[in-house]
């Protein structure tokens, strides 16, 4: 923002703040001396300010308030038509240094992605805007002025995912993966243009960045939806993240995801019991995969294979006998216990060790209910 705007910007937020608080004309009026009580930033000044509430807190501080009071109770002697008159300069210099909504910085953004022409330089930063745009988006009503879709920003970023450079394709998955979680309207339109496949071709990739953030998109896109999931069992995803489990030198974050998608597609399971399960929740080899992760030396990755196991535990099409002599889930979990118990003694993470403690405990029940039914 150019030092004019900035001084307009410093004049007009200063004004709204320290105007007589008495003013009985119902509008804004900003005196023609109020900018005399402002110090204008430094010439060497080379950044401006990151946000509109550190310039405001600069022009607060180095304001004068006296003068601006005065200035303020100068203005109760104008004649109407004056006070008219500044009240639309102050109109015509807020619409001129009005920030634009996100709507429209989405629709730039797009604009940009659309451009064939685009260097890779402006793909980067239009995508990184949009990345930032999906935040705030009303999950709930979907506002069409945030709605991805009608603004065919969608439709560009899912074409981003065949981009030749890597790091391009890895934030179109990121900006996927964060519209459609717990978006069923997203979920649906991002499964509508055949991208699932894509993506899940993509958690191979050699770039770890973009593997982790493929497989980021595709948890996203099937959590909790039915219509997904058959989609990615169809396309073996099961298998996938079977893959992933049993290969140790993988990224361990690529790993972490694996099971906890594995976690949730079993959880989703129980929670809809009406419907078929996928045979490789039965898979032993996948099992026993999950059943390993608890001798990582990791204590997330071991949480997040316990959520796993109690899921998979509770699931009528899997057998106890399973778990307990191929698996050998009670030697898993009898040096689970000892590892932990040694882990009490770190103070810092002792509370956290105590909670895995808790969770161990609830699958051993679990485990050894499962056996005397069976």
């Amino acid at each position: 923002m150019d030092r004019i705007c900035l001084t307009l910007l410093l004049f007009v937020a200063v004004a709204m703040c320290r105007a007589d608080t008495n003013n009985s004309s119902g509008g804004l009026l900003l005196p023609t001396d109020a900018v005399d009580s402002v110090l204008v930033p430094p010439e060497n000044s080379d950044g401006g300010f990151s946000s509109l509430d550190s310039m405001l807190n600069w022009a607060i501080s180095n304001s004068d308030p006296e003068k601006l009071k005065e200035s303020a109770q100068a203005q109760q002697r104008l004649s109407p038509s004056e006070l008219q008159k500044r009240q639309m300069e102050i109109k015509e210099i807020m619409e001129k240094t009005k920030m634009p909504s996100d709507g429209e910085l989405m629709k730039i953004a797009i604009s940009d992605l659309n451009n064939k022409s685009a260097s890779l330089e402006d793909r980067y930063r239009a995508l990184q805007e949009l990345l930032e745009l999906v935040e705030p988006i009303d999950n709930a009503n979907g506002e069409s002025i945030m709605d991805l879709h009608k603004l065919g920003g969608l439709v560009v970023i899912t074409q981003e995912l065949n981009h030749s450079d890597p790091g391009i394709r890895t934030i179109a998955a990121w900006i996927l993966g964060k519209a459609s979680q717990n978006n069923p309207i997203v979920q649906q339109q991002v499964l509508e243009l055949q991208v699932l496949s894509k993506l899940m071709k993509m958690v191979k990739s050699d770039s770890v960045e973009e593997a982790n953030k493929a497989l980021y998109a595709v948890s996203a896109l099937i959590r909790n939806n039915a219509a997904s999931q058959e989609k990615f069992y169809a396309e073996a995803g099961g298998w996938m993240l079977h893959d992933i489990l049993r290969n140790a030198n993988l990224d361990i974050r690529l790993r972490k995801k694996a099971v906890l998608l594995l976690a949730d597609l079993a959880a989703y399971q129980l929670e809809n019991v009406d419907r078929d399960g996928p045979p490789f929740f039965n898979d032993r080899d996948l099992l026993k995969s999950v059943v390993d992760l608890t001798a990582s030396p990791d204590l997330d990755l071991q949480e997040k294979a316990l959520v796993a196991i109690r899921s998979f535990l509770q699931l009528r099409i899997t057998e106890a006998i399973v778990f307990r002599d191929f698996c050998a889930l009670g030697n898993a979990l009898n040096r689970m216990k000892q590892s932990l118990h040694d882990l009490m003694a770190d103070e810092y993470q002792r509370d956290y060790v105590m909670d895995v403690e808790t969770l161990r405990i609830e699958v051993e029940q679990i485990f050894h209910k499962k056996l005397v039914k069976q």
